[in-house]
């Protein structure tokens, strides 16, 4: 059994972490709510941007003049993942779970006999998933010094994605993140950004008449739907991130005020036990005389 000092040390220990986990409670809470409405303001116009688009790309269907990354390579033997996760832990299982998504996925597709390649954004991913994945880096993506993800790093992202396409270095490329509902539920997703996929896209069609020509307005756009898909993605990560760490601090925080309540509850039993061993040896003393 641990003696008086060894129990008020830990204490004390235990009180100083819980005073850490507090303030990571506090900072990642005053984050996630700008990291959050972010997110939220992009997703209408991410969800109206491929709308258009799916209108557009529903006119081509499987013609031959339709856009390389609408109509795409006409296989599917390389497979790119792009893994995006944080630069920090200390956020419960958002890591952890985006990267097993990536791992199964990757699993998948090897069992079908498909060349995989990975590129992770984020030091946590890359440290997650290296061990299985190793083997089939082909690039990573430090933010470790953006203190907020803008259009303009998703864009360096596209474009970096954009040129392997063209250079014929993989098929299909898959974005892996987390989608942000609320403080409690982060989602893994997997969304193949290459060759573009997109929702029925009747109705955009029958409201729009569009010039220049389709074929011309897709080649435009859909370079920028890989970057804005990319945008959101980080956006709904940021938020992810945040809601994962406040709740993992929140718990952590509670777990530290129960553990503190059960020292301090064995540090007075044991302080007790030494009082009454004391007067116990007071008292034979007193009746030996």
């Amino acid at each position: 059994m641990p003696n008086l000092k060894d129990l008020k040390n830990r204490i004390a220990s235990v009180k100083s972490t819980r005073k850490i986990t507090k303030a990571m409670q506090m900072v990642a809470a005053a984050k996630l709510r700008r990291a959050q409405e972010s997110a939220e303001a992009a997703r209408p116009y991410t969800e109206r941007f491929n709308a258009v688009l799916g209108g557009l790309a529903s006119a081509f269907g499987g013609s031959d003049s339709a856009p390389k990354l609408l109509s795409g390579t006409g296989k599917d033997d390389v497979h790119l993942l792009l893994v995006m996760t944080a630069e920090r832990g200390l956020c419960g299982g958002f890591n952890s779970n985006i990267a097993k998504l990536a791992r199964q996925h990757a699993a998948d597709l090897i069992a079908k006999g498909k060349t995989v390649k990975v590129i992770t954004v984020g030091k946590k991913g890359r440290d997650a998933i290296r061990r299985d994945l190793g083997d089939m880096f082909v690039g990573h993506v430090d933010l470790s010094e953006v203190k907020r993800v803008g259009y303009e790093n998703a864009r360096e992202i596209a474009q970096d994605l954009l040129h392997r396409f063209d250079i014929g270095e993989f098929d299909v490329a898959t974005l892996f993140f987390a989608r942000f509902e609320n403080v409690v539920a982060q989602h893994p997703t997997a969304l193949q950004i290459i060759p573009a996929k997109f929702e029925d896209g009747d109705e955009a069609s029958a409201l729009y008449d569009y010039e220049p020509s389709e074929e011309a307005i897709l080649a435009d756009l859909l370079p920028r739907s890989v970057a804005t898909q990319i945008f959101a993605a980080l956006l709904e990560n940021a938020a992810s991130e945040q809601g994962a760490r406040m709740s993992a601090m929140d718990n952590a925080t509670r777990n530290a005020g129960e553990m503190i309540d059960q020292l301090t509850i064995q540090y007075n039993r044991s302080r007790q036990a030494v009082i009454t061993n004391e007067l116990i040896e007071i008292i034979s003393g007193a009746e030996a005389l």
